[in-house]
């Protein structure tokens, strides 16, 4: 689905983006719509050399959710907005990533035994579901702690079934602890 190397694009000094792969300048709906059509990008800041990704993909969140767009319910809002002054802001990104695993594993097997999965134009919504996860947990990814984010590390194999009733248990008690710690 996307190519081994992220579309780089360049962010110059006048904040314009210039995609590195077709040699001309793009808004930043062009690079929420390369992200629907599946492709990852890497938005760098030309003098700098810093990576500015995260910070444009929040921005795509952002705007789309200020249009009426929303995805995210307030109370997941407000719940992220107290991780960052909590203890919690070290469990949130892996809680994300993992929630995101389960709801991108649920909605494949989903699409891939149900009657609708023969419906035209079913492809194109589930490609455009994996890259607004893909685009969010992007964004989320700068925030792992160090321990989850060993090189090293052996990819996780795919939960079976009965893994994913003990992965919604997990949730489910890592939520309340998340409630008991922002009220504390």
């Amino acid at each position: 689905m996307t190519a081994t190397n992220p579309l780089l694009i360049k962010r110059y000094a006048s904040r314009r983006l210039y995609n590195t792969e077709t040699s001309d300048y793009v808004t930043l709906e062009d690079v929420a719509r390369f992200i629907k059509d599946g492709r990852d990008v890497q938005i760098i800041d030309l003098k700098t050399g810093d990576d500015l990704t995260r910070q444009y993909l929040l921005q795509i969140i952002t705007e789309h959710e200020g249009r009426g767009e929303n995805v995210l319910p307030v109370e997941v809002l407000t719940d992220l907005v107290r991780s960052y002054a909590s203890q919690a802001q070290s469990m949130v990104p892996q809680f994300l990533q993992q929630s995101f695993d389960v709801l991108r594993q649920s909605q494949s097997q989903i699409l891939e035994h149900s009657p609708l999965a023969k419906m035209p134009g079913v492809d194109a919504f589930a490609v455009q579901q994996e890259a607004m996860l893909k685009a969010m947990m992007g964004a989320w990814s700068a925030f792992t702690p160090p321990e989850a984010a060993k090189p090293d590390a052996e990819p996780a194999a795919a939960p079976e079934k009965d893994d994913i009733a003990s992965i919604k248990e997990q949730l489910a008690a890592l939520t309340t602890q998340l409630d008991k710690m922002s009220k504390s």
